[in-house]
């Protein structure tokens, strides 16, 4: 199975967030991972993105 990468607009808009957030989580090294080509280029990882998801799920007692 291939990897699939996101721009952070993709990445922004599949987390449901603007692209600001996203690169202000960058800067303060919170939020999901990212890979950063050449000091430019960023991508997001689908599965990092999932990940990300899942470890701040909040489980609630119904």
């Amino acid at each position: 199975m291939q990897d699939i990468y996101f721009t952070p607009i993709q990445a922004a808009e599949f987390l449901g967030v603007s692209k600001y957030t996203l690169q202000n989580q960058r800067v303060q090294r919170v939020g999901p991972p990212f890979i950063k080509i050449r000091n430019r280029l960023v991508r997001y990882k689908k599965a990092d993105l999932i990940a990300y998801l899942e470890k701040n799920r909040v489980l609630t007692v119904g």
